[in-house]
């Protein structure tokens, strides 16, 4: 599941033209931020 929003938030940046010496770590702070996120919806 990890990889596949990985793949789509990679996607994602490069059509809007995120520049790309920053896309992983842009990538990385995106997937932290769905891990918490799903952590609190699972609660809820």
């Amino acid at each position: 599941m990890w990889a596949h929003l990985r793949v789509l938030v990679k996607r994602i940046l490069r059509r809007y033209g995120y520049p790309p010496d920053k896309q992983e770590k842009a990538t990385k702070t995106v997937l932290e931020q769905a891990e918490v996120l799903s952590a609190q919806w699972a609660l809820e």
